[in-house]
């Protein structure tokens, strides 16, 4: 039995600006993990078996191992460093290494192999159950009994088991077995039996089943038994895969008829101070999978975890129930969809929701299960978290079928944040982010740092799972309209484990509203994809929802022109296997819209937008969509027991740019086409399930005019979902504002730079990597720009002169550096302090002064004075007139670093 303890305390959470931080809310404090978890995802070094590892239990500072296999090796596997180990194997908790303790389980035909051991309440006693007829020679049948300090056979226990012990429990003067036997010591006992622990003499206690047993385990006050397996009744009752009976006699006291699919069993049982937890497995369709609680008051059940994967082992541990199975699909339960394995997982003994631990094996040699046996050692006050199976990896390194996690050491730093940024109004710059992976970190704490600054301008705690990485995001309100901004983000984890620093975002703050994205924001879209990323995975979510995507198969991105005025890209799917999906499952009501822009020439359809019930994988459930038939036209679909369609009439798919919207609310559903309704439904009924949206591809088996491709080939832009109902003039707006004028950003690289210096007059410093002000003695850097005219029907809205200091200790400045215009000529190579251009007034902008740190720097410059210059080549100078030098990068600086530039904003007059 294992007693909890609790862990609790409080998170903080500290914000610059505006913060929003979707996560799951989990609020104990982390220590080098996050509770309740009690162990890192790190794996340890530990020696390896050759076979399968079936059973393992502790004792002291050694942990027993059992299986089928006939050595073991180093954790590096070298060759010629194996050890005989006959299907047992004692190894070191903390070390992983084996011990002096050595036994041999052998049979005289056939294959042997040891499937279970338990240890008596005292630990002096191991007992081993299995196909076996000698341990290190000395005859047994199928159960043993080993001396722990000895590590010796005890000759005095010897039972008669005729055929495979699969499952064994004890307590003071009982072991209690499960297994594929009909008799013990020639008299019959089908599937379970009770033995006495001294010396092997058969108990009264029958609790006869008809099908194998695979699991037993004694409740904590010693008074019932729990028997698991593959059978249908027990003593003659109808109890299907679990029953509870008395310790003593074996009658049952607790049936569970149709509690269990009949193609489903018990693989393993395991308790603490409250209830007992089942591991199941299935065999065909509708099988259970998962997991369930039950009390040990009524043993009734508390939970039912019905997750996908066959369950092998359950193992309870300071209120967390860790688990071993190939769990592929725990949609039933509100979590990730059918998809990729998990292996091994955790989650509260009071519930079904997974913690922030997983750790990953493969499926593995034999049956292609992973991980099938779990325990906890201890040494040193440190606790180590044992996993054996038939896995053949663990964290994707090889390390064959026994592995181990510590609760100390966290070494395991979180993924890189995956960052984006945008800015739709003045003063105003969002900076959004796919929160990171870490196996044993839930809540992660994410820095922002701004302009290269050293100095995060922001700190967000937020939380994600493996199969849960939401958006999380930030709002900087500091900024100034017409500059330019680069974002960077880490993630670090409890232990201090730091992510490298993310891609650089940048985003240039607008001087006006920009019209499309503010009125589809305005208008109270919950999820706006752009699709402005640059790179993968993913896919940004512009309103307040946080509801992010992932790039599937690698669409293409940032394609040109998007389809709305400006900067927006689009981004292109390729007919066969590209999407979008959402990483927030949810459930939409039977109020809501859809929009999204479209441009295409395919002749063979596909889904622009819909909702299903899976991610990676195509849906059995979806509806809510917008497909487009071979022929170009646009369907618009709801499902409630059966197909309900608008279709337009004419088609779409010439190449050119189109804005579709579909509503459906009170009044039914409506189809928009380039502003304009194409058609309308009186059906207000929806399909009630819980998914994701997608976007550019879904399964449409079974819909009307069924495309040859149930994926889109061609472009997207501006997606969003709303839930409410659009009405004509807002769907209208919308279409008329995406070609509606919008500023437009050209950033200009100094073409000249240099500076000159009192101290040396002669010296020209032109292929020099940096720039240098000071008043006394005297530094001053010129710049040169070749300012492009301001576009056709446009004029200058905002002029910013970024700098970037430099590395060297000491480059900023607390002086004023202002900028001036340049009056005399100059060019790079040629100028020295002695022949230095004449500098005019007044000046066009300044710097307060320049912290230390490499980081941007920005100012705005007078607009008037710029715009004057548009279409030439346009000096300017930086000058102080004080005595703290400011070292700056020049363009001839290394390629990542930033040399002076003007970021130009043109808009409509």
């Amino acid at each position: 039995m294992r007693r909890s303890r609790g862990l609790a305390a409080a998170l903080t959470l500290a914000l610059a600006g505006t913060c929003t931080a979707m996560g799951l809310g989990l609020v104990e404090e982390a220590a080098a993990i996050t509770p309740p978890v009690a162990f890192t995802a790190d794996e340890l070094p530990t020696w390896q078996v050759n076979g399968v590892v079936w059973a393992l239990a502790e004792a002291g500072d050694q942990v027993f191992v059992g299986g089928t296999f006939s050595a073991v090796r180093p954790p590096d596997g070298a060759a010629g460093t194996e050890q005989e180990a006959v299907n047992f194997a004692t190894l070191d908790a903390a070390t992983g290494a084996p011990t002096s303790c050595k036994l041999s389980f052998t049979v005289g035909s056939g294959t042997a192999t040891v499937r279970a051991l338990v240890l008596s309440p005292d630990k002096s006693t191991l007992y081993a159950g299995g196909y076996f007829g000698a341990v290190n020679g000395t005859a047994v049948s199928s159960i043993a009994a080993i001396d722990v300090a000895s590590c010796t056979v005890k000759t005095d226990f010897r039972p008669a088991f005729a055929a495979t012990v699969r499952a064994l429990a004890v307590t003071g003067d009982t072991v209690y077995a499960g297994g594929d036997f009909l008799t013990v010591a020639g008299q019959p006992r089908e599937r379970f039996a009770a033995v006495n622990a001294a010396d092997g003499t058969l108990k009264p206690f029958t609790a006869n089943a008809d099908e194998p047993g695979r699991a037993v385990e004694v409740t904590p006050d010693g008074s019932h038994v729990v028997l698991g397996g593959d059978f249908f009744t027990v003593g003659g009752t109808n109890s299907h895969a679990l029953a509870v009976v008395d310790a003593t006699s074996g009658a049952v006291t607790k049936a569970y008829p149709g509690f269990i699919e009949t193609n489903s069993v018990v693989k393993d049982i395991a308790t603490d101070a409250t209830g007992f937890y089942t591991g199941n497995e299935g065999t065909g369709g509708g099988v259970f999978d998962g997991r369930i609680a039950l009390n040990l008051s009524d043993f009734g059940q508390r939970w039912r975890d019905t997750c996908l994967g066959a369950t092998q082992a359950v193992l309870p541990y300071q209120d967390v129930l860790y688990s071993a199975s190939h769990a592929h699909d725990c949609s039933g339960i509100g979590e990730f969809p059918d998809g990729q394995r998990h292996h091994l997982l955790a989650q509260p003994t009071a519930s079904t929701g997974k913690l922030g631990w997983a750790p990953d094996t493969n499926d593995g040699i034999g049956e292609g299960i992973g991980p099938r046996a779990m325990a906890v050692g201890s040494k040193g006050g440190v606790q180590y978290l044992w996993v054996g199976g038939e896995f053949t990896t663990v964290n994707g390194a090889a390390q064959q079928s026994l592995t181990r996690f510590a609760s100390t050491g966290d070494t395991g730093a979180p993924s890189v944040p995956v960052t984006s940024a945008v800015s739709f109004k003045p003063g105003e710059a969002q900076v959004r982010w796919r929160t990171s992976l870490d196996l044993d970190d839930s809540r992660l704490t994410y820095k922002v740092y701004r302009n290269g600054s050293a100095t995060p301008i922001a700190t967000v705690e937020a939380d994600s799972l493996f199969f849960r990485r939401p958006q999380a995001s930030w709002t900087d309100t500091t900024v100034t309209a017409g500059q330019s901004y680069t974002y960077r983000v880490t993630a670090t984890d409890a232990a201090g484990n730091a992510s490298a620093l993310s891609a650089t975002a940048s985003v240039t703050v607008p001087t006006s509203a920009d019209a499309y994205p503010s009125a589809v924001r305005t208008d109270g879209a919950q999820l706006f994809w752009r699709y402005d990323e640059s790179a993968l995975p993913f896919v940004a979510d512009s309103a307040d929802g946080n509801q992010s995507g992932v790039h599937l198969n690698a669409p293409a991105l940032r394609q040109t022109p998007g389809a709305v005025t400006g900067a927006s890209t689009a981004i292109g799917f390729n007919g066969t296997d590209t999407q979008v999906y959402g990483d927030r499952r949810q459930n939409v009501g039977s109020t809501y819209s859809i929009e999204t822009w479209f441009k295409t020439n395919t002749t063979t359809g596909g889904k622009l937008i819909g909702f299903g019930n899976n991610q990676a994988r195509g849906s059995s459930q979806y509806d809510k969509h917008i497909y487009m038939t071979n022929d170009g036209r646009l369907v618009y679909g709801v499902y409630s027991g059966g197909t309900h369609t608008v279709t337009t009439a004419a088609a779409y798919n010439d190449n050119q740019w189109h804005h579709v919207v579909a509503t459906q609310g009170p009044g039914g559903m409506t189809l928009y086409v380039d502003g304009a309704q194409k058609g309308t439904l009186g059906f207000t009924a929806h399909e009630n399930f819980a998914g994701y949206w997608h976007v550019g591809g879904d399964s449409l088996g079974g819909w009307p005019d069924r495309p040859v491709s149930e994926y889109w080939a061609g472009q997207l832009d501006e997606t969003a979902v709303y839930p409410t109902v659009l009405s004509a003039a807002q769907v209208q707006n919308h279409h008329t504002l995406a070609s509606a004028p919008a500023d437009s950003v050209v950033e200009v690289q100094a073409a000249e730079d240099t500076y000159a210096n009192a101290g040396a007059p002669s010296t020209n410093y032109g292929t020099s990597g940096s720039l240098a002000v000071r008043g006394t003695s005297f530094y001053a850097s010129y710049l040169r720009f070749n300012l492009p005219a301001a576009p056709a029907g446009t004029v200058l809205k905002s002029a910013v002169l970024s700098v970037k200091t430099s590395t060297m200790a000491g480059a900023g400045t607390t002086d004023t550096v202002s900028v001036l215009p340049v009056t005399g000529s100059w060019t790079e190579a040629g100028t020295t302090y002695a022949n230095r251009p004449a500098l005019g007034s007044p000046a066009l902008g300044s710097f307060a002064g320049v912290p230390d740190g490499s980081a941007v720097q920005t100012t705005g410059l007078d607009k008037a004075t710029v715009a004057g210059a548009l279409g030439s080549a346009y000096g300017l100078a930086l000058s102080s007139a004080g005595t703290d030098a400011l070292w700056l990068w020049s363009s001839e600086a290394a390629a990542n670093e930033g040399g002076p530039k003007l970021t130009l904003t043109f808009g409509a007059p």
